[in-house]
């Protein structure tokens, strides 16, 4: 978006903002430590009065939805997973989960126990991530993680030990790290041994002290994190018998519960002339998904440990604080370990099938498919044509779902902050932005010029069904 100066004759320069001769102004172009482009815009005049608070959104689009359109049922997940080298693996599930609905696939018990545990590896790879390398700098008053390994050098290797072992949990379920390669419609192309289960258990059961450790660093410095609130309708999958991360229905604290078939009348995109990005919302003004959102939906369904963390963080349900985000992470963290070790035994217990590969014979069909990855909930909807061929594509990806909620958190809260200095104003905004753990980049969607009357100021952004 573009200012105009208040007493320049010309237009000033497109995304410029206003340069007042007396207040402050916070220009962060491209916030640091979060994936993809996205800057804070704020104005403040002589007399205390916000005059501009932008989240702009400049990444160029992604093509993503039409990259698999006329692709094969059994490519699709593959070509998916590129779209985000974190989410990598919630992106295939989902797009797995989509094929299987529209084509009517069954999957066993086995296959859907290794599909929840590589989900909570991917969590668990990137909750630890986001707190030990993004978010805790600032809470340390740092500029990066870097200065904390002579500071903190114990804290530190904890939280790194902590990473790898999720990385190794992901590559042991996957096959690899990211972009997983035995994840297929119908199950697995290769399953892991007990030997590999047995050692993943071991390694997380290992890991809960140092969790525990983790959670006692986060709690000493918890009280750094702002103390602003904003009520906001939260989204995410709900069940009735477990913390919804792989199956569920889509809930929400203004609206009923309804399956993730209606996931278009929840999500509601819409366009804004800021961002590359669509905007989402349902009941209210804004809408936010992620690890905060699925706390207050499903805390009393947490695992003892993660209950047992949030309680030693000060987390309690319904949180309206968009910075305890990072403490959700961190409780969600504790739960992928406990609920993993649980999954882990039933394994075990039954004893692993080798199965042999799905034969599915293509059809006609639409499906949808909704998980839970670490940014919030996921929908993904496709349809085939009767040779198992996309014919149409649709992501909704969770940093499309917070962006209004990022926007409105901001015009709640630079109001509050017109009192403080330029650099307060621009270290508390950027800690609300790095709160969300947003990927911008994953978020944009692709661009269709058939409309544009100028096509130097008018793009249009929409999906490939719009």
């Amino acid at each position: 978006m573009s200012a105009k100066k208040a007493t320049a004759k010309a237009p000033a320069k497109k995304t410029e903002p206003v340069v007042l001769a007396t207040g402050k102004k916070v220009e962060v172009r491209h916030i640091s430590r979060v994936e993809g482009h996205g800057n804070i815009i704020v104005e403040i005049d002589a007399k205390n009065k916000v005059k501009a608070c932008r989240w702009e959104v400049p990444e160029a689009p992604r093509f993503f939805e039409a990259m698999i359109l006329g692709k094969s049922f059994n490519q699709i997940h593959q070509i998916v997973s590129r779209i985000c080298g974190i989410c990598s693996i919630g992106h295939q599930l989902c797009s797995i989960q989509t094929t299987e609905d529209a084509m009517g696939i069954m999957v066993s018990d086995q296959t859907v126990r290794l599909r929840k545990l590589a989900l909570h590896g991917e969590n668990l790879q990137s909750h630890l991530l986001h707190v030990a390398y993004l978010a805790l700098p600032d809470l340390m008053g740092v500029g990066s993680v870097i200065p904390l390994a002579q500071t903190h050098k114990k804290e530190l290797l904890n939280l790194i030990g902590l990473h790898r072992m999720a990385n190794e949990f992901s590559r042991a379920t996957t096959g690899r790290t990211t972009h997983p390669q035995r994840l297929i419609p119908g199950g697995f192309t290769k399953v892991p041994t007990e030997i590999e289960l047995r050692e993943m258990k071991k390694n997380l059961e290992a890991s809960i002290p140092a969790l525990e450790a983790a959670s006692d660093l986060f709690a000493s410095v918890a009280h750094k994190l702002p103390n602003f609130t904003r009520e906001t309708e939260y989204v995410a999958l709900v069940s009735p018998v477990e913390y919804a991360m792989y199956w569920g229905e889509v809930g929400s604290t203004m609206d009923q519960t309804r399956p993730s078939i209606y996931y278009k009348d929840i999500t509601n995109e819409y366009m804004v002339a800021q961002s590359t990005a669509k905007w989402t919302k349902n009941k209210g003004e804004s809408l936010m998904v992620g690890a905060l959102a699925r706390f207050n939906l499903n805390h009393k369904r947490l695992s003892p440990l993660a209950k047992g963390l949030a309680r030693k963080l000060g987390l309690k349900a319904p949180c309206h604080n968009p910075y305890y985000n990072n403490l959700a992470q961190l409780v969600e963290c504790a739960h992928s370990v406990e609920d993993s070790i649980r999954l882990i035994d039933e394994l075990l217990a039954s004893g692993i099938k080798i199965e042999a590969e799905p034969h599915i014979i293509p059809r006609a069909g639409k499906g949808v498919g909704a998980v839970e990855v670490p940014r919030g909930i996921l929908f993904h909807a496709y349809e085939y044509d009767d040779r198992g061929r996309v014919v149409n594509a649709d992501c909704v990806i969770p940093t499309n779902q917070n962006h209004a909620n990022i926007q409105k958190d901001l015009d709640a809260l630079v109001p509050t902050l017109v009192d403080e200095d330029e650099a307060s104003i621009e270290l508390k905004t950027s800690m609300l932005v790095r709160a969300y753990d947003p990927c911008i980049s994953c978020s944009t969607h692709f661009v269709d010029m058939t409309d544009a009357r100028d096509s130097r100021r008018m793009v249009r952004f929409v999906r490939v069904d719009d």
